[in-house]
């Protein structure tokens, strides 16, 4: 093991996507859904529509053009756009409120919950998401997901990647940010966090988004850990 990286005390962890297979999650509920109301809508397109309105929402906040509201929120905000979008009519307040619990049960991807089982032995794991505490509380739950602690972007009131959210994320473990390492699928995510001094772990998760999209899996040497999935984070970090 690199000799920076036994420096490292705690692993933090983007969720959407690098843990979970919000995708996958989203498009079969929705097609149990669309089977039940007799809706004749693609779910893949209606679950990468509500993904595509996750960052501009957060750059509304970011910007003070909305005041500090939780993802839960905003996910309803772009739900109650898409149904119009989509033309679904018909739905219960009360349906319409699980629907946007989905998030809350998004499966993990096949290796996470043993990989992190194993990292667990050796070091501290915890969230760095900006999913709302409850939302990954109750994904937690719903997946089985280990972790020592959930931390979310709600606590610093600033969602990634603005330093606050990483830094945030040290201070309440009590670690300097290079004794702390970010794992994520997304460079942007890791670039940012290594801007604020944290170790960085790139996963790839070729299944994340649509087919059709251009994903960037190639390894990359800024980063102290490049691996295919939790399993291998666990195997190069001797857990």
């Amino acid at each position: 093991m690199k000799r920076s990286l036994q420096q490292v005390k705690a692993l933090t962890f983007d969720v959407f996507g690098t843990v979970v297979d919000w995708r996958g999650s989203i498009i079969r509920e929705m097609r149990v859904l669309a089977d039940k109301k007799d809706w004749s809508i693609d779910p893949a397109e209606f679950a990468d529509a509500w993904r595509d309105g996750y960052a501009p929402a957060m750059d509304q906040v970011r910007r003070g053009e909305l005041p500090w509201l939780t993802i839960d929120v905003l996910h309803r905000m772009i739900l109650d756009d898409l149904l119009k979008q989509f033309g679904i009519t018909g739905l219960r307040d009360v349906e319409i409120a699980d629907l946007n619990r989905v998030w809350h049960r998004l499966k993990p991807w096949p290796d996470s919950v043993r990989g992190l089982k194993r990292l667990k032995t050796k070091y501290i794991i915890a969230t760095l998401s900006n999913g709302n505490l409850s939302l990954l509380m109750h994904m937690a739950k719903f997946s089985g997901l280990p972790w020592d602690v959930i931390l979310s972007a709600e606590l610093a009131k600033h969602y990634k990647p603005d330093p606050e959210s990483y830094l945030t994320a040290a201070q309440l473990l009590d670690l300097r940010p290079e004794q702390v390492m970010m794992v994520a699928a997304h460079k942007s995510d890791l670039d940012h966090a290594a801007r604020t001094g944290m170790q960085t772990a790139f996963v790839t998760r070729p299944k994340e988004f649509n087919p059709d999209k251009k994903t960037d899996l190639k390894y990359e040497r800024r980063f102290d850990i490049n691996a295919s999935d939790f399993v291998d984070l666990a195997e190069q970090l001797d857990a």
